[in-house]
C-alpha cells in the first residue's frame, strides 16, 4: 500500500508537523475501518480562510470560511464493497478533505486545547464524512461522534 494521504498546500507554507499529524491520524482511521489493504488514499488540501470561503461558497452556497470540507468519492455501500473485495489492481481516492489552518488555530485557542488536537479532530471528522457518516440528524451524530472520539482516544490525543 502506498501513502494514504496526498497533502497539498494552497497559499500556505508547507509544514512537516502538519503532515506528521495527518499521517498518524489517517493511519489509525484506516486501521480502525479495515482500509489498510483497500488501496485507497485521501487527498488533503491545507489552506487559508480566503480559499476555503471561496470553496464553501462555490460548493455549498455558504459565503463564509469554515474549518473543514469533505468531498467523498463513494457512497457508504460502495466503500463496504471495496473493503470486502480488496483488489490489488484498484487504487483510487476515497475523497478530498480541505482544512483551513487559520480556523484550526482559532478553534484550538477557543476550545483551549492544542493545535494537534484540533487538527487531528478535523482529519478524523473529515475522514468519517468520506466514509458516509454525518451529524445533521441526532441519530446520525450518535454513530459518528463515538467513532471520532475512539480514534483520538486511542492516539492519546486529548482535550486539555
Amino acid at each position: 500500500m502506498e501513502k494514504i494521504a496526498q497533502i497539498e498546500y494552497l497559499d500556505i507554507t508547507k509544514n512537516d508537523e502538519y503532515e506528521k499529524i495527518i499521517n498518524k491520524v489517517l493511519d489509525k482511521c484506516f486501521q480502525e475501518e479495515n482500509l489498510k489493504e483497500a488501496n485507497l488514499y485521501i487527498s488533503i488540501t491545507l489552506t487559508n480562510k480566503k480559499n476555503i470561503q471561496q470553496i464553501n461558497k462555490e460548493y455549498r452556497s455558504i459565503d463564509k470560511p469554515t474549518d473543514v470540507l469533505s468531498f467523498p468519492m463513494f457512497e457508504k455501500d460502495e466503500i463496504e464493497c471495496i473493503i470486502k473485495n480488496q483488489n490489488d489492481n484498484f487504487y483510487d481516492v476515497l475523497g478530498d478533505i480541505i482544512i483551513c489552518i487559520e480556523k484550526v488555530e482559532e478553534q484550538a485557542k477557543e476550545y483551549r486545547h492544542s493545535f494537534e488536537r484540533e487538527l487531528s479532530y478535523m482529519i478524523v471528522h473529515g475522514f468519517y464524512h468520506l466514509m458516509g457518516y454525518d451529524h445533521i440528524k441526532e441519530e446520525d451524530k450518535e454513530k459518528m461522534r463515538p467513532k471520532e472520539e475512539k480514534i483520538l482516544q486511542e492516539l492519546n490525543i486529548k482535550r486539555i
